[in-house]
């Protein structure tokens, strides 16, 4: 029985599963499902639910009143008009405007205006001086189970989630004694206005529903229907080498080990040397000698086996080899850290001056790589005392034309992959990104069915915007959607649609059982806490090292978690193992279990 005492005064949001109370002076009252009664929140913690916050103060009289350092400002009042909240903040001279929408299934709090005198900033700048706006905070209560990656607490009869319904909100929570702070914010450098988030009240064997009902109403990528396919445990046979000429000897193998999926490595249609060398150029191997065409040709045939194929590719990686880096580095790759040239820097020169301390630059060999202009400069140390230069630099590294430089010019760190060394991280604030996209769909969109983000942490910071929406600006491309999708890195928007998680990297066969009980198995029970599943892991394949009893114990226990697995084909392997027939065996029994759940 909802027992929930209001004020006259207090802001009732509500909708068929829920009821929020919050005080005129924006303090968040309650929180009540409405089907049970039950009370969501803690009591007494005197939380508003909106802030401001500012680098600095900003208003004069503010200014010279408080310390100028970051500031959060908590609302303390609050008033409805309509399907909009006006909140006003402690100290400083603004409102907020959050526009509401009330669903049956959900309650949408989005980021409208400000309200703000312009006589409060007689500056020279744009008011009011917001980074980041609070969409609602809310000391939710302790249950049995927390998802950290949806962002949601729930046990067997009640689940509340905290929900982004687009890329741009950031969405976290902050655990406290019996409760956590479950929060959406706005951020000025990723968006402000326009930014959104949803909270979902419901019991929890609705919460999918009612998740499914914003993705559809805000046209996001669809998780919920991905992670209820049948395919979704499917394991994979995972190849690097496939191509037109030998793909019925993989398709044979794949069939041997009852493989529902082929996910087929970039490699094994573009060309690579180095690494991911050529990574970003995506050039036709030779053995598709009509491109796209040939390519379709092979995926209508491992699809005509009952074989479902999909591509594995690193969208923010781009080859230290590749047409972006030499003759001329492009302007579009990342930089870590930014220098400006306190001399000019001649073609002959080998040490560059610059007019910020190099303090803590990267010094492993193979990413000490400084970038100005379309040239590549490496170095070998540093100074930390004025004059700042670097020393001992080589000019023109990674086939890149030697320049002349001005003073004065900007250039810095070169974001060079920590995977090798044999890559760089593109910028996300670039439309880079969007150029690989394309390339990346021109490929899947031939025929495949799903796709691993590999490589995914390597973005700017934020990276709790970066690595989702690095990801999601590739899957708005692919034709059509995925009917899953896995990576390598993962934040809270990338839950709608990287609906099979994650997967591990090859274990060696001495110490893989070890490994499955330390990492996969460990982190099935916490995915399951965000309604999703993992995968088990890329196996590898060793003549004689690798032994049935290995891959049963690691996919029985894969599949006891409702989990697929990938194995790594190893033709010559496959060959040689006077056992082969008997792994494959093993991978196909189980692959049965998972089809028949």
């Amino acid at each position: 029985m909802d027992t929930t005492i209001s004020n006259v005064r207090d802001i009732i949001i509500e909708n068929e599963q829920m009821r929020l109370v919050i005080g005129e002076d924006c303090i968040t009252k309650s929180l009540i499902h409405k089907p049970t009664g039950e009370e969501c929140l803690v009591a007494d913690e005197e939380i508003a639910l909106f802030s401001a916050t500012q680098e600095r103060p900003f208003n004069n009289e503010v200014k010279l009143a408080h310390p100028n350092k970051r500031t959060t400002y908590q609302a303390n009042s609050v008033r409805r008009e309509g399907d909009k909240l006006i909140a006003g903040f402690e100290i400083i001279p603004y409102k907020a405007v959050i526009e509401i929408k009330e669903t049956p299934m959900y309650i949408c709090f989005c980021l409208s205006d400000f309200i703000y005198d312009p006589a409060d900033y007689p500056l020279k700048m744009t008011p009011p001086p917001v980074s980041e706006l609070r969409l609602l905070q809310l000391p939710i209560r302790n249950r049995e189970n927390f998802g950290e990656w949806l962002n949601v607490s729930w046990d067997d009869k009640i689940a509340i989630n905290v929900l982004a319904n687009s890329p741009y909100a950031r969405i976290d929570s902050e655990r406290r004694k019996g409760f956590r702070i479950m929060s959406a914010d706005a951020v000025k450098d990723i968006k402000l206005k326009g930014t959104g988030a949803v909270l979902i009240v419901s019991a929890t064997d609705n919460l999918l529903d009612a998740i499914d009902m914003v993705e559809k109403d805000y046209d996001l990528p669809r998780g919920v229907e991905g992670r209820r396919r049948d395919i979704i445990n499917a394991s994979a046979y995972w190849s690097g080498n496939v191509n037109p000429n030998n793909v019925d000897e993989h398709i044979k193998y794949a069939k041997m080990g009852g493989f529902r999926c082929m996910l087929i490595y970039y490699t094994s249609i573009f060309q690579e040397k180095g690494g991911f060398g050529l990574n970003g150029n995506y050039d036709y191997r030779v053995e598709y000698p009509k491109e796209k065409e040939d390519l379709g040709k092979m995926l209508d045939k491992i699809k005509a086996a009952g074989i479902i194929p999909g591509l594995h590719f690193l969208h923010t990686h781009i080859g230290l080899k590749s047409s972006y880096v030499t003759p001329v580095a492009d302007h579009r790759l990342n930089i870590t850290k930014y220098f400006t040239l306190a001399k000019a820097l001649d073609k002959d020169d080998t040490a560059v001056y610059v007019e910020q301390n190099p303090e803590a630059v990267v010094m492993d060999e193979s990413c000490r790589v400084l970038k100005f202009g379309g040239e590549l400069i490496t170095y070998e140390a540093y100074t930390t005392e004025p004059p700042y230069c670097f020393t001992a630099c080589k000019r023109g590294v990674h086939s890149t034309r030697v320049e002349s430089h001005p003073l004065g010019l900007i250039g810095g760190i070169l974001d060079v992959s920590e995977f090798g060394g044999t890559s760089v991280y593109l910028d996300q604030n670039s439309n880079l990104q969007d150029e690989i996209a394309d390339k990346i769909a021109n490929a899947y969109n031939t025929g495949f069915q799903f796709v691993y983000f590999d490589g995914s942490e390597g973005t700017n910071p934020p990276f709790g915007f970066h690595v989702p929406n690095a990801q999601y600006r590739v899957y708005k491309k692919l034709e059509p959607a995925p009917l899953f999708a896995e990576g390598a890195a993962k934040a809270h928007f990338s839950w709608h649609f990287l609906s099979g998680g994650n997967a591990f990297d090859i274990f060696q066969p001495e110490v893989f059982k070890e490994k499955i009980d330390e990492f996969p198995a460990e982190e099935a029970p916490r995915m399951r806490r965000d309604f999703t599943r993992l995968n088990f892991g890329w196996w590898g394949y060793w003549a004689l090292r690798t032994q049935s009893d290995m891959y049963e114990y690691g996919t029985s226990r894969a599949a006891a978690w409702d989990c697929p697995v990938t194995m790594m084909e190893n033709i010559e392997a496959f060959k040689s193992h006077p056992r082969t027939d008997d792994i494959m065996e093993v991978m196909r029994r189980w692959e049965d279990v998972r089809a028949r759940k």
